[in-house]
């Protein structure tokens, strides 16, 4: 389906490396000159082997971690200069992730599991139910789901309900984890198809890090990763 992208820059990497150090001092270079934008809209998939370094990208993007050199500018904004307290808002507010281990709190129910981060925004106060609501629906899980616990669902249910989470604050940036990694080949496809629903119906800006191939068909954009450095840009749809 031809799609007509908004070209406004949600993430703008610049020249990042990102090196661990050992002790003794010892560097270890995890990613190298690393140039990547991701425009409002897009689906974008981050494809490599385990130790590619396209998790320790991922960490970058999200907020969770910071570049050894490089800038990075997450819709306008300079993430490397912000404070610890910046930074944790801008992942409360503006990036969601969904793992591939799900991380669903078990003593509570799905519906709390996905209101959950909405209590931590004073912006959602009076909106709790409309939101959580919504990221259900948006997450395609059965109502009949809602008021389980996570131990009483299939995992890609459970995948769902962090999808639903994941949504729930209507973040700027959705970031996957190896969100099929934990699932037989039938329901990740489902739960591919759910996540190029949320891209299409509702504009959602979605990264996907996975060594998953099979997710190339779906995405706009495939990027390569290799030993820390990108290696190819391929484009699918438009």
């Amino acid at each position: 389906m031809t799609k007509t992208l908004e070209r406004k820059k949600v993430v703008d990497l610049q020249n990042i490396t990102k090196s661990f150090y050992l002790q003794g001092g010892l560097e270890v270079p995890v990613l190298h000159d690393i140039n990547l934008t991701v425009f409002a809209g897009e689906m974008v998939a981050i494809l490599g082997p385990s130790g590619s370094g396209k998790s320790t990208l991922m960490n970058i993007v999200g907020g969770l971690d910071v570049a050894t050199t490089g800038k990075y500018y997450f819709d306008g904004k300079h993430v490397d200069s912000m404070t610890s307290d910046e930074l944790a808002e801008l992942r409360s507010t503006d990036i969601s992730f969904i793992f591939q281990s799900f991380h669903l709190l078990p003593g509570k129910t799905v519906y709390q599991n996905v209101m959950l981060p909405l209590m931590y925004q004073r912006s959602f106060s009076d909106n709790y139910d409309e939101y959580t609501v919504h990221a259900l629906n948006q997450a395609a899980l059965e109502e009949e789901h809602w008021h389980k616990r996570p131990n009483q669902l299939s995992g890609g249910q459970r995948q769902r309900v962090a999808i639903a989470r994941a949504l729930v604050a209507r973040p700027k940036l959705l970031l996957a984890d190896e969100p099929t990694g934990n699932l037989d080949s039938r329901t990740g496809d489902s739960i591919i198809d759910s996540l190029t629903f949320l891209n299409e119906k509702y504009g959602t800006t979605i990264v996907i890090v996975t060594h998953d191939d099979s997710m190339t068909d779906v995405v706009h954009r495939v990027i390569n990763i290799i030993d820390g450095r990108i290696s190819e840009t391929k484009g699918n749809k438009v």
